[in-house]
């Protein structure tokens, strides 16, 4: 059913997926059912103390609006050629991780729920066709859109692992000989009692998951953060930024805290884009 009306939804001109974004979404989500309204403006009182009642409530508004296309950008998605991706989703130095996948067999990126995050695993084109994209996903509960949303994915081009067979696979490519671009989606909430890493992060002491970190200083593969800035709407100019050339040289925790130190740069810089809605300081530290 859900890949059913992808199909016949995506088929529609952007310019009416955001009429229907702003139209209806947006008054549905934001003033009628008030969706997490709690926790986006929770969030926002924790991330930014200074700034004024006014300032946050904006920020609030023009987040919702962003998740509202983020929305039919996703379901627009499933139709969209190769080449309007490559022009509304640009990757400015895609080449740097390029080489580097090839130099050492693979790269760790790091990305966000930042922008349309679903279109930021359409990278595949901006690399050589020997060097694959690999990315991660979570099932979901329900087998049926589990389906669905792994098949409106691949139709972005690469491949995709399910988390659990994740290192099984990266292990086989790498006796293949297969350079990849791995891609982890690194910002979700750990559980507190497993967190070993915790940074100030937006004013808040906040756990971060390390599995990207892990897997990098495994393989040794250099570690990247993907930074997003929306240029207008439905276009995005994506940038990596090298976090270590060598991870396993480097301190326990360093990558990161250094993803999260870039993050939230990357936040402040167009704070709508960022996923307000997840409860992400619901958890603190716990006492040894």
């Amino acid at each position: 059913m859900l890949l059913s009306c992808a199909s016949v939804l995506s088929r529609l001109p952007l310019n009416v997926h955001y009429a229907f974004a702003d139209k209806l979404l947006y008054p549905v989500m934001f003033y009628l059912v008030r969706y997490r309204r709690k926790v986006v403006d929770k969030n926002l009182r924790l991330a930014f103390p200074n700034k004024t009642e006014k300032e946050r409530a904006q920020i609030a508004k023009a987040f919702y609006h962003q998740f509202c296309d983020t929305i039919v950008e996703t379901i627009y998605g499933y139709r969209i050629s190769a080449d309007e991706m490559k022009q509304r989703v640009v990757f400015a130095n895609a080449d740097e991780v390029d080489q580097a996948a090839k130099q050492v067999g693979g790269c760790v990126v790091m990305l966000a729920h930042m922008g349309c995050w679903e279109w930021m695993s359409s990278c595949q084109q901006w690399f050589s066709p020997e060097v694959l994209e690999l990315n991660v996903y979570r099932k979901a509960k329900k087998e049926s859109t589990d389906k669905a949303l792994l098949e409106i994915r691949k139709k972005r081009g690469g491949a995709y692992v399910e988390k659990q067979r994740l290192l099984r696979e990266m292990v086989r490519y790498r006796a293949e000989k297969q350079p990849i671009v791995l891609g982890l989606i690194a910002d979700q909430k750990p559980r507190p009692e497993v967190t070993r890493t915790w940074v100030n992060f937006l004013h808040q002491e906040t756990g971060f998951l390390d599995g990207g970190e892990e897997l990098a200083k495994r393989f040794n593969y250099p570690v990247f953060a993907l930074t997003v800035k929306r240029s207008e709407r439905g276009y995005y100019q994506c940038r990596f930024e090298l976090l270590s050339n060598e991870p396993k040289t480097t301190e326990q925790g360093a990558i990161t805290a250094a993803y999260a130190q870039n993050l939230e740069k990357n936040i402040i810089a167009q704070p709508e884009l960022w996923l307000w809605s997840h409860n992400r300081f619901k958890w603190k530290k716990q006492n040894d």
